[in-house]
């Protein structure tokens, strides 16, 4: 997404040089370092509405790629260092399921803020969430609900959720006590905006790539933080 990362790059500038104040920025690239797999199609065929669904063939999610190795869909959030309590907002989370794909792929939440579940397919999903903390649930979503709602009432690290009719479909939502999170967009870059000066650990989480973590000091320019993910290694 060019405009995002222009968006980056303007606020990262322009803080460098005392023109703004970023509220405490936390910037940054995620990339993907060395031979990235090709994603395969995913079978989608079982479903002749998931196919009419999709103008082009879907592929598997769990590695998405710029022309600059930039990763999408990466959580990024504050560990460590907010010393403010916060009320989740009214404005509700969505998901949508459009061509029996999950749309975000990734998502973070608040906990005790409204989770709505989208059905645009016109065919019968069946929401299955996984989550280890908060409570497990397992809901038909008929073509007929076009709306299905949820909250998740304590923070917890990102989980699955998962299609039983469609095998295939897969989305993973972390829930958080604070606002301080960002999923990483098309060209990789992330902003996490609105924090105090201060010292903080980040980490960057993704689902097959694992997590890392880092120390930013926030001051009164935009702190930087980039990361690099690898292949994970073959077990032996």
């Amino acid at each position: 997404m060019v405009v995002r990362k222009l968006l980056v790059q303007m606020i990262v500038l322009l803080s460098a040089v005392g023109i703004i104040y970023a509220g405490g920025s936390i910037t940054g690239t995620i990339t993907f370092e060395g031979k990235a797999p090709k994603m395969k199609p995913l079978k989608v065929d079982a479903d002749p509405i998931c196919v009419a669904n999709n103008e082009i063939a879907p592929k598997k999610e769990w590695l998405i790629l710029d022309e600059n190795k930039g990763v999408k869909n990466v959580l990024v959030f504050i560990t460590e260092g907010l010393n403010i309590d916060y009320s989740p907002p009214e404005e509700p989370m969505v998901i949508d399921q459009k061509g029996c794909i999950y749309s975000p792929h990734v998502v973070g939440i608040m906990a005790g803020q409204q989770l709505d579940i989208l059905n645009n397919d016109g065919t019968l999903h069946n929401i299955h969430a996984l989550p280890k903390v908060n409570k497990e649930f397992n809901k038909a979503q008929p073509r007929s609900k076009k709306k299905l709602s949820v909250k998740f009432e304590k923070p917890e690290a990102p989980f699955k959720i998962k299609c039983d009719v469609h095998p295939w479909m897969g989305a993973y939502i972390g829930v958080f006590d604070h606002p301080c999170f960002s999923v990483s967009g098309d060209d990789g870059t992330y902003i996490i905006s609105d924090l105090k000066p201060g010292e903080y650990v980040i980490e960057a989480w993704h689902e097959k790539l694992g997590s890392q973590t880092a120390n930013v000091t926030v001051s009164d320019s935009a702190a930087h933080q980039d990361f690099t993910f690898k292949k994970p290694s073959k077990k032996k």
